[in-house]
């Protein structure tokens, strides 16, 4: 480096504000420039970027270093006499750069003093500039603390960056930071601006050295008025091209200055009629060029990974959705084949819709022992007789009675009570009338095995609502009800909605309470209508408390993700849909893989089931008999899922 302090940059002129004589050469030290904080500034066509240019010049003769922010792409004409790196973002640069090349570039810049144009004019991509530069930035104010060498960072059209209205960006808070604490380490900066009035006046009253050349506009004269004098704010507008007012920290006076003219190629200049020819421009060292295409290789490699790693991902998610739909399928033909044995065992024994999921299992598993017996009809009689009696006996049914709808036996030892052979129960008061039915506000069982005062408890309006089962009709008639008013089968295939294991012939109210309450009250073949089970059931703990399974699955559903639970909601106000309509409806994109990603929660859950076809719906029913201990009641089902659907509404 050489050890020239001082720099020849301008004469002095005649003139309006000159206090020297002209002629008079007018030099500047160079560790207050590369070190301090400078403005220049001047209307379009003035001479301020003549002036940034001839500063540039005279510090690369002396071997100085120094990084120029061109945002216009004036500054490549430099290369027509230095070795100096050019860098940006098209193919006119030595080499194109992103922000991974930040720290190289400060790197190259202040470790080993080589000059740099950094092109931001080179970017089609505004953002992607910016965060370059502010990288760069902040790379060089880091290294300079270190390093403790004098560099100069050029920026143009400071105003961009720190503006004196609206907020600065990232950039313009990076370059402050240098602007006031860049001086102590080293690291000085000159701001070059055609509009004094739009620059941050924070940054202008905090600079070391200042140059004004030709300003018209009103507002930019006013600043010249407040910052110097009220005689240089008129006189600043008559300036001839290159000739500036230069204002210093180390000089007691103002000087009129004409600058020198570049030696360089102005590629700033405006073009004119003649044929633009350009200049031969010097090339920079291969080594500094491979180390930056270094970076850049491995850039492009790790996107290339990234790239494979996003494709692979991709076909991994299609595959696992794939073999999603085809285990499915899979259970759907399993659950299929399974209704197809009940139906025929059903057409085979005769349809007896009061019996229970229990006695139909256990019937089966009878039939399939007498079917594997090698045609035993000794043993397989015996079997049977043996079921009889146990059903007579009153251990299956809800209700005491035989799954056939035949009247319960009875032994000499035990007379059988009238209202005993009405509904099968143990005995009733003596004022049952003879049809079975029971009086209102009463305690007594009805002859369907359900609760008397329990209707008017749990649905006050089932009276008033729909196909409601009289108190007066013999349980033995409930197979020409169930077959003539659409009975829904045990099995548990009931339409999307509620979830039930029944289904009512006809709705009493538009929001489906009526449904509810004739799900309650067509209960008298399943679990309710044991008052043994009843009494057992986790529903029954409290007028206000609630079992700890349905506690348990409030809790999943409240901490369900949102998306994931108003997709939930969805299947159960419209029934079974596909994934992709539910994520929509929730207020997704409608992107497959997320939609999948978010009902593969709710299906492993247990709130949801693939119903074929690729679309999905809520077995909130099924759930509630899984998760529940023993056998739950159907009405401790139904307040359950009533309690769940409430949930999925409300959390």
């Amino acid at each position: 480096m050489a050890e020239t302090e001082h720099i020849t940059v301008a004469t002095t002129s005649a003139g309006v504000g000159g206090t020297d004589e002209p002629g008079h050469s007018v030099d500047l030290p160079v560790v207050e420039l590369l070190t301090g904080r400078g403005f220049v500034t001047g209307k379009s066509g003035s001479g301020k970027s003549n002036t940034a240019s001839v500063i540039a010049e005279k510090l690369l003769d002396n071997g100085f270093g120094l990084l120029i922010v061109d945002i216009d792409g004036e500054y490549y004409g430099l290369k027509e006499e230095y070795e100096i790196l050019h860098v940006g973002g098209d193919e006119e640069c030595d080499i194109q750069v992103t922000v991974e090349h930040a720290e190289k570039i400060a790197s190259l810049a202040l470790e080993q003093n080589v000059p740099i144009i950094l092109d931001i004019s080179s970017f089609l991509d505004q953002e992607e500039a910016e965060d370059l530069l502010t990288e760069v930035a902040r790379h060089l104010f880091a290294k300079a603390k270190k390093q403790k060498q004098p560099f100069l960072m050029l920026v143009e059209e400071c105003h961009e960056w720190i503006p004196e209205q609206g907020s600065v960006n990232e950039v313009g808070q990076m370059l402050i930071k240098i602007g006031k604490r860049g001086r102590k380490h080293g690291l000085g900066m000159v701001g070059i601006s055609q509009r004094p009035a739009d620059v941050k006046k924070d940054y202008i009253t905090q600079c070391d050295w200042l140059v004004w050349h030709r300003l018209t506009w009103n507002n930019d004269t006013k600043v010249v008025g407040r910052i110097i004098d009220s005689e240089y704010a008129d006189a600043v507008e008559d300036l001839d091209d290159g000739e500036a007012f230069l204002m210093t920290d180390w000089a007691e006076t103002i000087r009129r200055v004409q600058f020198h003219r570049k030696q360089t190629f102005d590629a700033g200049a405006t073009p004119g009629l003649d044929d633009f020819e350009r200049p031969e421009l010097k090339s920079v060292s291969d080594d500094l060029v491979g180390e930056l295409e270094t970076i850049s290789e491995e850039k492009e490699q790790t996107q290339g990974r990234i790239k494979e790693l996003r494709e692979e991902l991709d076909k991994k998610n299609s595959r696992i959705a794939e073999l999603e739909r085809e285990l499915q399928d899979a259970r759907d033909m399993t659950r299929m084949a399974e209704q197809f044995t009940e139906a025929l065992l059903d057409h085979v024994e005769g349809y007896n819709p009061g019996r229970t999921q229990k006695e139909k299992e256990r019937t089966r598993q009878a039939q399939l022992r007498g079917a594997l017996d090698d045609g035993d009809e000794a043993d397989d009689e015996s079997s049977v007789a043996e079921s009889t009696d146990d059903r007579s006996a009153g251990s299956d049914g809800p209700d005491g009675e035989p799954s056939d709808g035949s009247e319960p036996a009875s032994t000499a030892d035990e007379p059988v009570d009238a209202a005993d052979e009405s509904d099968g129960r143990s005995d009733g008061p003596a004022d049952t009338p003879e049809d079975g039915s029971v009086p209102p506000n009463t305690d007594e069982p009805a002859p369907d095995g359900t609760s008397g005062g329990g209707f008017g408890d749990a649905f006050g309006s089932f009276a008033d609502g729909g196909p409601a089962i009289s108190g007066g009709e013999p349980a033995g008639d409930t197979d020409e009800t169930a077959a003539g008013e659409g009975a829904t089968d045990d099995a548990g295939d009931e339409p999307d909605g509620l979830d039930l294991d029944f289904e009512p012939a006809t709705s009493g109210n538009a929001d489906g309470g009526a449904e509810v309450a004739f799900a309650d009250a067509t209960a008298d073949g399943d679990e309710s209508g044991d008052a043994d089970d009843q009494r057992g059931s986790p529903a029954d703990e409290g007028p206000h408390s609630q079992p700890r399974f349905v506690v348990d699955l409030r809790t999943e559903l409240e901490e369900m993700d949102e998306k994931t639970r108003r997709m939930l909601q969805y299947y159960v106000e419209q029934g079974a849909d596909t994934p992709l309509n539910a994520h929509f409806s929730a207020g997704g994109s409608g992107d497959r893989t997320s939609a999948y990603a978010h009902n593969r929660g709710l299906r492993l859950a247990g709130f949801v089931e693939h119903v074929g076809r690729g679309r999905y719906a809520p077995r909130l029913k099924a759930l509630v008999r899984e998760r529940a201990p023993g056998e739950p009641s159907a009405t401790a089902v139904v307040d359950a899922v009533t309690e769940l659907r409430s949930t999925i509404g409300s959390a």
